[in-house]
């Protein structure tokens, strides 16, 4: 017999969602609502012109809190990945990449000082693995998972406003700021291309908040299926789809990640898992590159698309494809040998037993617009 499907986990959101008409299906372990009445287009296109609500309460939260002060956490935090850990103001957020010890990604996340504690987000997938990595190979540490908090994320040129209204003072806030404002903890981030806040509020208190934003002018509640899209034309990389334990940050194009202090000749030169492999790809090249691809036509290459030189050569595949409502055309990302991912490289997509023209063209598809 085969083994049960793990019963689904709830977010404390859901009534609202189904009250709103949210179409709720399973991710990452979760009953998630994919969209509401408007569907995907509509939401996509509303949140790029005024402010998108999405609960993203399945994310986890986590404290790490020091046993034997913050410079010592940080030092620990820092030996788990290639990013500056220790050079993070007080009050900023950074992106971040668990490594493991081939130089494959465990996870990304956003981690923040909070001046006595780092406050770091995870993928929802990955957070208990997460959770057990942090605590077995930072001993002084003491990993402590928020369970009692819901995540919000606004996103669109209408959040600031909106958030301003119920959060006096947000507006001051710059890309990567995260300010504690009472018992509420917001970030001005998100993954959408857009500005825009992530909000971390008190379970209890969740649903009052979200209505409050929700009876803004403008925002409306947004589900993962414009969440995907909106990514996907900022060329922001999926977890499990763009980026995985078999890929390093380097050929993922991530390398706006590694701070200086962590490369060759950096203050902090290394000491992280997967160090030999990253390092050397810095310094000579992968074998092959995340890019963005433009296919011709109207017709989708979505993940698993292989890809092929002109000549025939496999080449590559494609790790996340769909249509971009912004930029009205189809949108993916991909592998490709580092040979073949010079911008305007002209490739084939294998797509039901037909090969289609698709062009290797510059990330994001869509302009980014955060607050610097």
């Amino acid at each position: 017999m085969a083994d049960p499907e793990p019963e689904l986990l709830h977010l404390g959101l859901e009534a609202l969602h189904v009250a709103l008409g949210g179409k709720m299906v399973p991710f990452a372990g979760y009953l998630m609502p994919v969209q509401y009445p408007d569907g995907v287009l509509k939401e996509h296109l509303h949140t790029r012109a005024a402010a998108g609500l999405f609960d993203v309460s399945h994310m986890g939260q986590v404290i790490l809190r020091p046993k034997a002060g913050m410079a010592a956490l940080k030092l620990a935090f820092e030996a788990l990945m290639p990013v500056d850990v220790l050079g993070l103001a007080e009050g900023r957020q950074r992106y971040g990449l668990l490594t493991n010890d081939q130089g494959g990604i465990l996870d990304d996340l956003m981690f923040t000082n909070r001046g006595e504690h780092l406050y770091v987000v995870v993928n929802a997938a990955c957070k208990a693995a997460d959770i057990a990595h942090m605590t077995a190979m930072m001993p002084g540490v003491s990993v402590e998972p928020v369970a009692d908090r819901a995540l919000l994320a606004l996103q669109g040129p209408g959040a600031e406003a909106a958030l301003e209204a119920v959060l006096p003072g947000v507006a001051a806030m710059r890309f990567m700021d995260h300010r504690v404002i009472g018992d509420i903890w917001v970030s001005r981030s998100g993954y959408t291309g857009e500005d825009g806040f992530e909000i971390s509020v008190p379970e209890v208190q969740a649903e009052g908040f979200a209505r409050k934003l929700l009876a803004q002018p403008g925002v409306a509640p947004i589900g993962l299926g414009a969440r995907d899209s909106l990514r996907l034309e900022a060329g922001l990389c999926l977890y499990g789809h763009d980026i995985d334990t078999t890929t390093s940050p380097v050929e993922a194009n991530l390398t706006w990640a590694l701070q200086k202090a962590r490369r060759a000749g950096g203050a902090r030169e290394g000491g992280f898992p997967g160090a030999a492999r990253i390092l050397r790809e810095l310094a000579q090249g992968p074998e092959r590159l995340r890019v963005g691809l433009c296919p011709e036509g109207r017709a989708p290459m979505r993940e698993g698309v292989d890809l092929f030189a002109r000549d025939g050569t496999p080449v590559g595949r494609v790790s996340s494809g769909g249509f971009g409502p912004s930029v009205n055309a189809p949108i993916a990302m991909g592998y490709v040998a580092r040979s073949h991912a010079t911008l305007g490289t002209e490739l084939m997509g294998e797509v039901r037993g037909k090969r289609l023209p698709v062009t290797v063209c510059e990330l994001p598809f869509h302009p980014t617009s955060y607050q610097r």
